[in-house]
């Protein structure tokens, strides 16, 4: 028995110390150029795996100290003030209101609650509860019902069809406190693919939104749900939302990413060989998001969800040197599709990151020629 625990020692050993060994036989680089395992982000001042930020796509120091702050002190009136000074059409609203809902849902599932324990996210309880005017807290209560129902419960049950039904009536105050805010509208996007809006009932909710924010991003990735095929439309109408959508986008506008993420949505639907990254399609998308980012504000919040997307399908076409650019743009969030879909955003990050640096170098690609 002794003998069969020392072997077991010895594979278990062997399994850890071979890559290290492949890579340093007598301190000499053993792994062939353009592989993963020879690629060290760190040259390129990337951050480590460990420190990549899960929570949001891009930088939002204002957001971050003031989750800190609430979540410190449960007190939500610093919360209410961050979102009464941010411009209600604009992207930043809309993050933040999902941020500050997210932090809620996250808190009430890890503390639920019980006879001797408040529940999490008591401090939005108390800022619907003494500011039941302010549209802020009702547009963060609706969004978080909303992730309560998608997290919590199974899309066609009636818990599900409950929480979504009073996240559909929590829209509605929302807006009627901000008449021109669209994002209480952007919330209901949820609901109505919940609900299984009527497309005559859809198209209402979608005019309200084009009235108050019609070249919203946000707003058009939400939608974007409704035209795939697995909710109400297929393939060929989504990218014809997405397409229309980016024709008329003016100027500085990242609705010409739209096709990109349309493609991404339909991704389980094609053939995932390296030849479909470069076909016309792919192709033809990717070179209307670099349009859109390259002529964006350097300051739109939504740049980093393009960016991220970005990343994925340069490296996936090997398109490494184009892959570098747009990480030196977006490394150290990695809160976005299509991470986030992965149980371990960071670590799929990561591996994409490993991947565009491997075929970078082995392209004549070096941390100099990069910032050159």
């Amino acid at each position: 028995m002794e003998i069969l625990w020392v072997l077991m020692a010895l594979v278990m050993l062997g399994f850890v110390l071979l890559p290290v060994l492949r890579r340093r036989r007598g301190g000499i680089e053993q792994v062939p150029p353009g592989h993963p395992d020879a690629a060290d982000p760190a040259n390129y001042g990337f951050v480590r795996q460990e420190e990549l930020d899960v929570r949001m796509p891009g930088p939002d120091q204002d957001l971050l100290d003031v989750l800190e702050l609430v979540q410190r002190t449960q007190d939500y009136r610093a919360a209410a003030q961050l979102l009464a000074g941010t411009e209600a059409e604009g992207e930043l609203r809309w993050q933040r209101v999902q941020a500050f809902a997210g932090a809620a849902a996250l808190e009430l599932r890890q503390r639920p609650g019980g006879v001797s324990e408040t529940p999490g996210g008591q401090w939005l309880r108390v800022w619907r509860a003494e500011a039941p005017k302010d549209p802020g807290g009702a547009a963060v209560h609706a969004e978080f019902l909303v992730q309560q129902a998608w997290r919590t419960s199974t899309p066609g049950t009636e818990e599900f069809r409950i929480i979504m039904e009073e996240a559909g009536q929590a829209c509605a105050q929302a807006a009627l406190l901000a008449p021109g805010d669209p994002v209480p509208h952007i919330v209901e996007l949820s609901v109505a693919r919940g609900l299984a809006y009527s497309q005559a009932e859809f198209e209402k909710l979608w005019l309200r939104i084009l009235d108050t924010a019609p070249n919203h991003m946000g707003a058009h990735l939400a939608a974007l749900h409704h035209w795939c095929e697995k909710w109400h439309g297929s393939r060929e109408t989504a990218m014809a939302f997405a397409e229309a959508a980016a024709a008329r986008a003016p100027r500085g506008s990242l609705l010409a990413a739209l096709p990109l993420f349309a493609v991404f949505e339909h991704l389980p639907e094609v053939n995932l060989v390296s030849s479909f990254y470069r076909s016309e399609v792919v192709t033809k998308a990717i070179h209307g998001a670099l349009f859109a980012v390259h002529a964006a504000r350097s300051d739109d919040p939504m740049a980093a969800h393009v960016r991220h997307l970005l990343v994925f399908f340069l490296v996936r076409s090997e398109r490494w040197a184009e892959a570098m650019n747009e990480l030196i743009h977006v490394d150290g969030h990695v809160g976005a599709l299509p991470w986030t879909l992965s149980a371990d955003p960071a670590a799929e990050f990561a591996v994409y990151r490993a991947l565009a640096v491997a075929g970078y170098e082995a392209n004549g690609g070096s941390p100099a020629t990069l910032a050159g």
